[in-house]
């Protein structure tokens, strides 16, 4: 068999030179980091293979990507791939705290062939552990004494009992648990009602539950956002693993069934290790007593995870009393509204403002809707074209309205911070207003992803770093977590390690636009075509051409340029109401200046957050010499 032809199973090859797994001679698909995973695992087979190492392999040395949480998912990957199991692996062992083994049995002379753990290996078992090693050919083996063969498998002995006290001090040492803070997730809770319109419900329920048990002991317990745990919504993915994606110690699943005015609710919290069944219970209750019955299990959970996670049972349970009817209803458009503003579309937002606005008419003190109202007009202008000056100032008055309503609401103010980071670049009240939203709930994931890209666009990058890994953990598959750590890579002038940012969330999910912003990375190392041939996948709108436009003019090709921005402003027409921030975008590529700074006048008067990049954006590196630009930087407050 040739050495480039390795066999990891009986239907299992890898071809190196290929770059292809083969099962059963048919290819299978994996994507480029799970398979240069797996060819470092299988050139170094046998051995510990760090976290390092992998990082460095793949990505390159002293490159700054969100590490751990890539390697994770690339071994899960893996595992899923090769049909391993992470607690009796057959092919991947993991090392606790350092990395991982590519597990080999007996290898033929001269032959690259792997055997499967299927037929068990030549082992030594030293204190109930068992450890395998690569057998040698009898005619090659030096003639060992019986003493020194003693005293050899003695060494051998105490090195494996030595380390297994070492990992097990290390795990006790790096665990959360010993950390002070443990880490929960609710599960998405089933829709039991046969009917998918209800979906709504029961992910509201979910995200509910978040809200509520995140708010029990922040200090000492986080709890997975909703954007992670979604991902497991119709999936039968097992507790131990979902507890290794997210790194958490404890699940919380469920159900919920309704009708007409009756709901039944069932929680159980489970120990993802063992999977043991901490607590259990099932709720009757009228419609109307909903949050009600959510407080309930929020502090029976309280009740018992003292004891076991030693958090604070807080207080008495939150909305203890009955709903009435307007405000039942409210409460059943809140959810309607936040179910559609998490799918972050055109089309979501729309109506989530809706749900939001009616939600309101039923309930004029729900601070809640307030808040979600504002978080609805805050992202408008960033997924259509409604230009910003439409929709920021109703944006500010909702979460205005909803810190009247609720001062400690931390969704409002962290609505409140991006509205004048954003529209007013009043960066001081901005930083108050996230550090306040933390203050009051530090596992608010969006307040710590927003607060990091405030941070970034001062040039603070170290604290915006740190920033981007708290919500990375409270949110560890975030695609927009993920994609906004690679736009500070991006502006730290970080170009490979935002290419290699942007390359795994969009092997995550090909049609995730954030990511693409490694084409200005691309423009920036003089990669044109990559940056081309990128755009050309996209399906952005203006964007689209916006970004294409860019690429020709740093490229050097007018004609192109001015082609294509001719397609962009006969796409716009006579609209006076444009968002004016693609068509400024392609003539900053193009070098134009003069047209460059006429539409920063349009961008200025229109209150864009495209003037929020201006003092670390790479692509106005051009044009900082102009005098115009110091002018600009001082209008938005960022020539300090």
């Amino acid at each position: 068999m040739p050495q480039d032809l390795v066999r990891l199973a009986d239907n299992l090859e890898l071809n190196r030179r290929a770059y292809e797994l083969r099962r059963s001679g048919k290819p299978v698909k994996l994507s480029r980091i799970p398979m240069e995973l797996l060819l470092l695992l299988v050139e170094r087979r046998g051995e510990l293979v760090t976290r390092d190492e992998i990082g460095e392999r793949i990505w390159g040395k002293d490159v700054y990507v969100d590490r751990d949480n890539n390697i994770n998912a690339a071994i899960r990957k893996l595992r899923q791939v090769l049909e391993d199991d992470s607690e009796q692996p057959r092919f991947v062992q993991t090392i606790t705290g350092r990395g991982y083994r590519f597990m080999v049995h007996d290898l033929e002379p001269g032959s690259s062939q792997i055997s499967s753990l299927a037929t068990p290996p030549r082992a030594f078992v030293a204190g109930g552990t068992k450890s395998t090693l690569p057998s040698i050919p009898e005619r090659d083996r030096p003639a060992v004494s019986n003493t020194l063969r003693w005293v050899m498998v003695a060494s051998a002995t105490l090195l494996v009992v030595i380390s297994a006290a070492y990992f097990q001090w290390f795990r006790s040492r790096t665990s959360p648990q010993a950390a002070g803070r443990l880490m929960l997730a609710v599960l998405p809770f089933e829709n039991l009602t046969g009917d998918s319109a209800d979906d709504y419900f029961s992910d509201g329920l979910t995200e509910e539950m978040i809200a509520q048990l995140g708010s029990l002991d922040p200090q000492h317990l986080g709890v997975i956002a909703r954007t992670s745990v979604m991902h497991y919504k119709g999936t039968k993915q097992r507790l131990d693993r979902i507890g290794s994606d997210l790194g958490v110690q404890y699940v919380l699943e469920g159900s919920v069934r309704r009708s007409s005015d009756k709901v039944r609710i069932t929680a159980e919290l489970i120990e993802t290790r063992d999977q043991t069944h901490v607590w259990a219970r099932q709720y009757d209750r009228e419609l109307s007593n909903l949050l009600a019955v959510q407080g309930e299990i929020a502090q029976q959970i309280a009740q018992e995870i003292p004891v076991r996670l030693d958090v604070s049972a807080g207080g008495p349970p939150a909305h203890a009393s009955p709903l009435a009817a307007r405000q039942y209803q409210a409460y059943d458009l809140y959810l309607k509204g936040r179910y559609f503003w998490n799918k972050r579309t055109p089309q979501g937002l729309e109506q989530a403002i809706d749900y939001f606005q009616q939600a309101i008419a039923k309930d004029p003190d729900n601070a809640r809707a307030y808040a979600g109202l504002a978080d609805s007009y805050a992202l408008l202008s960033g997924y259509t074209t409604t230009p910003q000056s439409a929709s920021m100032p109703e944006a500010r008055a909702a979460a205005v309205k909803a810190l009247q309503l609720n001062e400690g609401l931390a969704e409002a103010h962290t609505s409140l911070a991006l509205v004048t980071e954003n529209y007013d670049w009043d960066w001081k009240t901005a930083e108050k207003e996230y550090t306040r939203a933390i203050h009051l709930n530090p596992n608010y994931a969006t307040a710590h992803q927003w607060y990091a890209e405030f941070l970034s666009l001062q040039g603070r990058f170290q604290e915006a770093f740190v920033e981007s890994e708290r919500a990375r953990q409270l949110d560890p598959l975030s695609l927009i977590i993920a994609s906004d750590n690679a736009s500070i890579l991006y502006y730290s002038r970080q170009y490979d390690r935002t290419i290699a940012q942007c390359l795994t969330v969009l092997e995550m999910e090909p049609n995730f636009p954030r990511a693409h912003l490694m084409v200005g990375a691309y423009v920036e190392k003089g990669q044109f075509d990559k940056a081309l041939a990128d755009v050309e996948k996209w399906n952005a709108g203006p964007w689209t051409l916006a970004w294409k436009a860019y690429v020709y003019g740093r490229a050097g090709k007018q004609v192109q340029a001015r082609q294509t921005v001719a397609r962009l402003q006969h796409l716009y027409g006579n609209n006076p109401h444009i968002n004016p921030e693609p068509i400024l975008w392609a003539y900053v590529g193009m070098g134009d200046k003069d047209q460059a700074f006429a539409w920063f006048e349009r961008a200025y008067e229109d209150h864009s957050n495209v003037l929020t990049s201006l003092k670390v954006n790479p692509a106005y590196d051009a044009l900082r010499d102009d005098p115009r630009f110091s002018e600009l930087m001082r209008r938005v407050r960022l020539a300090q």
